[in-house]
Parts: C-alpha cells; structure tokens; sequence
C-alpha cells in the first residue's frame, strides 16, 4: 500500500471508527457462561472477532447477524468440538478461551496464524497448570497450537506480575470454573472491561476499592445475558486524532467512543505534549461514551513511563508523534511490546530509521528524537499497529507499506476512512 502526503484543509467527524474489539470479544466469549439471548449493536465485523465468533459456534453456541448487530443464545453445556479453534491472530480469544476451557468437561485444540502462534501463552497457561489445568503444547505450553483436556480446577490465590487484561480475565474465567472461591490480584491497574460486562451480568465477583484486587466465586448458575451497544475503540480512534494533531489544518470529531479511562490514556499522553483534545460525555452506562475533539498542534517531547499497561497498544503510533514533536522523547518500562502481534519496539525503531529518524531501542521501550521524516518503504511485520501507524505518518510524508492487509484483523474500513478525508492510496 502507498499513502501520498495530505495538503488539504480537514474538519471531519467521524462515526464509523472501528467498534472496540476488547468489548465485542469479550462480548462474544461471556456469552457462553449466560442464559438466554444476548445482543449487541455494532459489533467489530473484523477478522479477529470474527474468528472469536467462530469459536464460539464450534462450542455450541448459535450465533446470528443481522449487519453489525449480533445475537448469541448459549448452549446448554459447551460441546468438545471436531475441529480446531482457529483464532487467527487474536490473543485475546486464545488468552481467554484457555482459562474458560480450561475448567469445562472437553477436549479443545486452540491455534492460530503464524503470527499468534509465536507469542507466549506460558503466562495464561503457567497459573491455570497449577491449580489443575491440563494444557498442552509447544515449549512447556508456551506455542500454540496448544490442547486443553478440560478439568476440575482448584481455587487459588494468584499475585500476578504483570499488568494484564488478558490474564486478568482468564483467570477470572477459571475462578468461576474452580470448585472453591479464588482471588486475584495485580501489580497496576489493566483495562478493566471485563469485570465492568461481568458485574452487568451479575457475576459472583467483588472488587476491591482500588480495583488491584478480586475475588472470584465458583458459578452456581448462568449469568444474566447481555444487552449492550458496543462503543468506537478509542485505540483505532488514536489514528485519527494522531492525524489531526499533525496535519496542518486540521480538526476531527471523533464520535461514539469509549472513554473508559483504562483506555483513552494515550490520548492523555499527547495532550502532555501540546495536543489540543478535548472530551465530551455522552452517557454512563457499563462503560462511559462520548466523543473526542482533535485539532492541529505543535508537539513537544514527553517521558513516558507510567500506566503503560493503558497505552500499549497505542504505543507505536505514540512513536510517530515522538518522532514529528521537538526534542527527543522516551517510553520505558514497555517490554511487553516486545511479544505483541511483532516486537514492536523493534519494528518502530527500525522502520522510523529508514524514514530519517533518529531512533533506539531500550530493552523495554524507545528514545525518538523528533525531525523531519521522509518517505520509505517500510515492513508492517503482519502487525496492524505497525501498519495504521506507519500510513498516518504516510499523510505526512509518503509511505510505501509491505503486507498492509493485516490491517484487516481489527479495522476493516480504516483505508475506507482515510479515503474519505481526501487521502490518495494506491494498493
């Protein structure tokens, strides 16, 4: 894909963002714990969450469309199924199909593309091993393809080490499966969707007051079906307001998104640097909803080092606008970028070289001094991020993208968008 630099003049608002993909797998997957039908509006329509769909069909579940709108009805009990679980390239339906199969009578195969089945499951499938899980796969259970032998899970008190959803939620999954209560805590905060769509459902889970900590009890009965719109993701959201801070000229509006703070701190990141953002609140409901207002800036470099876990995945655009803001900006203590979809610590720092600018890699993040890019071909290394990051900087200067298609797996109509605001791409 080439993207050529964008001179005009933008005011836009924008409401067909990409619907956030966390919410709508989430969505998907605590369907099966429920009873009765469950509904959502604006469902992501992209290939992970299609394929977490997918996988929940194969358990049993029956699954019906209607465009975006999506209506799940569980089965009785989840079926062991004739054939793979195919979860593409989301870690998130690996990560969390692995803690809630992991308790439930069955025998499951969960793999993915080349990519997924590279990244490290050992941090799901090391805790749900000792209290009784019976997983199997490459590396001591690390790679995928990875097997799981349902079984009858011990309660347990699990202190974890890092600050993640994913692993948050799989042992919350498995909480519920265990045959006495479990507990849960965490070093920081992770984005906290799934104990928001789990207390909605009335889910036997207590928080404690500064959200580090839970407690689980076993699942005597079917949770409460759900019945929700799901919001715009603020990180595909990020792309644009991204673009609106470098483009000259330029104001975007971006509408019906989540602004669950867990979520919108990269945002809070750009403003440090001298973005002009501002947020307009439309309704509480499970989650908070409003719109972002985005408008040209002068950027000036930041140290990041807090809340990481609240902008991983905003990281690699956060390093374009590292690298058009003066001065020179860091981001430490993000090693877990190093086994997302790429090493993307690696992949921005190599590809933002070859577009003139002076960028290293730490062990666990980035220093990027801020210059004038230039026009390269870079490697998207099947990374979405890498991709979308790399054609925004394209509107500056010119970008030429290897294997942009995986853009596919979580924003379908980003091009589309792009177009629309008066891009030119050639493909």
């Amino acid at each position: 894909m080439k993207i050529y630099p964008l001179k005009k003049e933008i005011k836009a608002k924008l409401d067909q963002i990409a619907a956030d993909k966390s919410i709508s797998h989430r969505f998907a997957i605590f369907s099966l714990l429920s009873k009765g039908q469950n509904h959502a509006k604006n469902y992501l329509l992209a290939e992970d969450t299609l394929n977490t769909l997918n996988i929940i069909k194969a358990l049993g579940a029956e699954v019906s469309r209607q465009g975006s709108e999506v209506f799940i009805t569980p089965p009785l009990k989840i079926i062991s199924p004739n054939q793979v679980l195919e979860c593409g390239n989301s870690g998130t339906s690996m990560r969390l199909m692995l803690g809630l199969l992991s308790g439930v009578e069955g025998f499951f195969v969960l793999s993915g593309d080349e990519y997924l089945n590279k990244r490290p499951m050992q941090r799901i499938s090391k805790p749900l091993r000792a209290i009784g899980a019976q997983i199997y796969g490459r590396d001591n259970a690390n790679l995928a393809p990875i097997c799981v032998q349902g079984n009858k899970l011990k309660g347990f008190d699990y202190k974890s080490e890092i600050s993640s959803a994913q692993v948050k939620t799989a042992m919350i999954l498995a909480g519920f499966m265990a045959s006495e209560k479990s507990y849960f805590s965490e070093v920081s905060l992770s984005r906290n969707h799934s104990e928001f769509m789990l207390k909605a459902m009335n889910a036997p889970l207590k928080i404690s007051q500064d959200e580090l900590s839970l407690e689980i009890s076993p699942l005597k009965e079917p949770l409460k079906p759900l019945n929700i719109t799901i919001p715009n993701d603020p990180s595909s959201a990020f792309y644009f307001a991204l673009a609106a801070c470098i483009l000259p000229h330029c104001e975007i509006c971006i509408q019906n998104v989540l602004l669950n703070p867990t979520r919108i701190e990269a945002f809070k990141v750009l403003e440090k640097m001298g973005a002009n953002i501002q947020y307009k609140l439309y309704e509480k409901s499970f989650e908070q909803i409003g719109e972002i207002w985005v408008k040209s800036s002068e950027l000036k470099a930041v140290k990041v080092s807090e809340n990481i876990a609240w902008l991983i995945d905003e990281a690699p655009a956060l390093a374009i606008a590292f690298a058009l803001a003066k001065g020179k900006s860091v981001l430490k203590n993000a090693k877990e970028l190093r086994v997302k979809e790429s090493d993307r610590i690696k992949a921005m720092v190599e590809n933002l070289q070859r577009c003139g600018i002076k960028a290293s890699e730490l062990e666990d993040g980035f220093e990027i001094e801020g210059g004038i890019p230039k026009k390269a071909q870079i490697q998207s290394f099947g990374d979405h991020r890498i991709a979308m990051s790399f054609a925004v900087l394209g509107l500056v200067c010119g970008m030429e993208i290897d294997e942009s298609e995986c853009i596919n797996t979580s924003f379908p109509n980003f091009k589309d968008i792009l177009l629309n605001l008066g891009a030119k791409i050639d493909y």
